[in-house]
């Protein structure tokens, strides 16, 4: 058994590495009535699985069951969890969004669906689906799919359409009540409307001179929460009563004079179009190409992409907060400063006039090209001390660029641009846990577009890698080479190198360390050739090690160890620090240096676990269980229960990895010794508890332990019970059992 990576105690029965509980977006603005609504909504989340929200725009369903499900948070100790669906325009990205939401990395080539069913067994979590309706079949399989695999699942979801799924209840949200008005209670929408009025206007009040007016209003509206958020932005120039009868002029020219109550639909499109004529000409031209933003965007970004042709790029900023000041935009706080959003409804009305007025393919060329910029640069500061802060900003650009690459892969004659911006963001897909999202846009360009340009070239030794990286040598290997022979063929000395180094990646992976050696020398020789200085080489140097230390040379491997080691520190590079840490560690315990290997694999964990770099965790974990077989001084045994348990929490992480160990018999060897050395000294009993109480641990638990401490690790979150676990068993326990 010990000497079987393939099958280990625990394996298929031990639950997988949990996510941490969630954390629900903060409100923006005070929520306003809905008593009913919510006790119902909380009846049918106690007693069903999948709840979904319906009603038309503009009405309140994202509200509500955000408000819902935090109040629901107390019987989910798993976490409460915001998916944001509207973003998302193709079905096949929908698992990885929803991985994304829940901070899974999919670093396996397992289809997203098998990730989440294994990452979340036996988690009792909410799911909140946000936004379905224009993924509906989509998120009715992927309901189905996980309902019937997670029983200790619910998921509530918002759409303006039923997802006619198997168990499904439906809540339908009316608009809120608008009347009547009487002494000390005023309706709902009246209520709403006050709220958001102060905003724009401390002193208001309903008063019973105003109040009349206010609950008119508020009638013609229907009593839609966004048709009243949007009038009430108005107050700032109009008074209620100049706002009521802008609008009844409005309803009359819809309707042909008639008075009668309108349509819910047409009463909030009728607001929307009446707020949009009363923005200014500019204000109307920004608010049509903002549309073109998936998910929130800086000022810089709006700066860019908006600006001409009527807009001047210093005039930006004001118009943005118009905007904000009429309710059309949001603002909202990030680390990085202030970031704005379109409301979904408010988008697809400017998307229309965007539209319209034939602008959408420029606005769509402007944004794309920002966010390549986005792309580019980041790969830039990949290679530096921001790079913790490159990968959040780029997270926060994910929506976008995820925009972006499906405009270039739609659009005829984008197609090298798609290869491109792919291919830039390898940083992102490899190093912060997106394998299997970078495989997905990388094979559709790459099946568009078969011309030998660089970008293709590069869009190969990137998918080359991640495919690597997942265990996937049978496509790893024709993918670099045609990028190896397309680079000689072109003279690309740039993508050679890479695909040479990939190349040995695959080697070193595939257990032929001398093989490994020559291609890493190769691919460095090219390297130092053109010049060329970041994390790639960086890693070509510490893998270089590697293979030297397969082969059993340790000086060799030491030699490079340091380079690497001395370049990372000299420009502030943490990522590939992390693994050059974790080969400096198993050269140390190789060569009988157990503390300073200890000290190494810590650091190398602590580091890995900065960017949730899940292969990294898991070496370093695995290597400071067989550590943990070592004496501490002189004289006094390992703690091979201690190793056992940290054994069980890497197998987890490995579960999630999706391929234990690369399939490399070398890097099995740190985790083969360690649990020949537990089984030669453990009874077979505490060999297979203490496993087990290492599989209970979540990622942030397991990190803590093999950092040492007890607590939370650097950087994570607390993670709310019942998930505490006991130390690994007492001998004399175990033993009288």
């Amino acid at each position: 058994m010990a000497g079987d990576w393939r099958a280990e105690p625990g394996g298929p029965e031990a639950g997988p590495p949990e996510p941490e509980p969630g954390r629900l977006p903060a409100e923006l603005t005070g929520f306003v009535g809905r008593r009913g609504e919510l006790a119902e909504l909380a009846g049918l989340l106690a007693a069903a699985r999948l709840v979904t929200v319906t009603g038309p725009g503009g009405v309140g369903k994202s509200r509500l069951a955000l408000r819902a499900a935090a109040r629901a948070a107390d019987a989910f100790p798993d976490g409460t969890w915001l998916v944001d669906v509207a973003p998302v325009q193709d079905r096949l990205l929908l698992g990885h969004a929803v991985l994304e939401a829940l901070r899974l990395t999919d670093g396996g080539a397992r289809p997203p669906l098998d990730v989440l069913t294994d990452r979340l067994d036996g988690r009792r979590l909410l799911l909140v689906l946000d936004g379905c309706e224009h993924l509906v079949e989509a998120c009715a399989e992927l309901a189905d799919a996980l309902l019937r695999a997670l029983p200790e699942l619910r998921l509530l979801t918002t759409s303006r359409t039923a997802l006619r799924a198997s168990g499904e209840h439906l809540l339908t949200l009316a608009p809120l009540p608008v009347g009547p008005v009487r002494s000390g209670a005023l309706p709902d929408a009246v209520r709403l409307f006050a709220d958001r009025a102060r905003a724009v206007l401390p002193s208001f009040e309903v008063t019973e001179a105003n109040a009349e007016a206010v609950a008119l209003l508020c009638r013609r509206l229907d009593g839609i929460p966004l048709a009243v958020e949007l009038a009430a932005g108005r107050l700032r120039a109009l008074s209620v009563e100049q706002v009521a009868a802008r609008l009844d002029d409005r309803f009359r020219l819809l309707v042909g004079g008639s008075r009668t109550a309108l349509p819910r639909h047409r009463a909030l499109r009728t607001t929307i179009g009446w707020s949009h004529e009363l923005c200014t000409v500019q204000e109307r031209l920004l608010w049509a190409r903002l549309s073109v933003f998936a998910g929130g965007f800086d000022l810089e970004a709006a700066e860019y992409v908006c600006a001409g042709e009527g807009i001047e790029a210093e005039e930006v900023l004001d118009l943005l907060d118009e905007l904000v000041a009429e309710s059309v935009v949001l603002r909202e706080d990030s680390a990085f400063g202030v970031r704005f959003r379109l409301l979904d409804t408010l988008r697809e009305y400017g998307g229309q006039w965007l539209r319209a007025a034939g602008e959408e393919p420029r606005l769509l060329r402007r944004h794309r090209d920002w966010y390549l910029g986005v792309a580019t640069w980041g790969e830039v500061e990949w290679f530096g001390p921001r790079q913790a802060e490159t990968a959040e900003r780029t997270q926060l650009a994910h929506g976008n660029l995820r925009a972006a690459l499906e405009f270039c892969l739609a659009e005829p004659g984008e197609e090298q641009i798609a290869l491109l911006l792919a291919g830039t963001l390898w940083f992102y897909w490899i190093g912060c846990g997106h394998l299997g999202e970078g495989r997905h846009w990388l094979d559709r360009a790459l099946a568009l577009d078969r011309e030998p340009t660089e970008a293709r070239a590069k869009a190969l030794w990137v998918t080359g890698y991640t495919a690597t990286l997942q265990g996937d040598l049978g496509f790893a290997r024709p993918a670099l080479e045609e990028c190896r022979r397309q680079a000689l063929n072109t003279g690309d000395d740039r993508a050679l190198a890479h695909a040479v180094h990939r190349q040995g990646c695959v080697a070193l992976v595939g257990d032929d360390p001398d093989r490994a050696a020559e291609l890493f020398e190769e691919a460095l020789w090219h390297y130092r050739t053109i010049g060329e200085l970041n994390s790639n080489v960086v890693m070509a140097m510490l893998e270089l090690g590697l293979a030297y230390l397969f082969q059993g040379d340790l000086d060799s491997g030491e030699l490079w160890f340091g380079q690497a080691r001395e370049l990372c520190e000299e420009h502030g590079e943490q990522w590939a620090y992390g693994y050059v840490l974790y080969a400096m560690a198993y050269s140390h315990w190789l060569d009988g240096a157990v503390q300073p290997a200890r000290m190494l694999a810590r650091e190398s964990v602590r580091l890995n676990h900065l960017f949730r770099d899940l292969l990294g965790i898991v070496l370093g974990i695995d290597l400071l269980a067989l550590l943990e077989t070592e004496p501490s001084r002189p004289g006094e045994p390992g703690d091979l229960r201690e190793a056992r348990v940290l054994q069980g929490a890497a197998h987890r992480i490995w579960r999630a990895v999706g391929n234990p160990f690369l399939g490399s018999r070398n890097f099995f060897g740190p985790h083969q010794e360690c649990a020949e050395r537990a089984l030669a000294g453990l009874s077979a009993q505490e060999y297979e508890e203490c496993y087990e109480a290492g599989t209970l641990l979540d990622l942030d638990a397991a990190v803590a332990r093999a950092l040492g401490g007890g607590g939370a690790a650097e950087g994570a979150e607390p993670v709310p019970g019942p998930r505490a676990v006991p130390p690994a068993p007492a001998p004399s326990a175990v033993r009288n059992s």
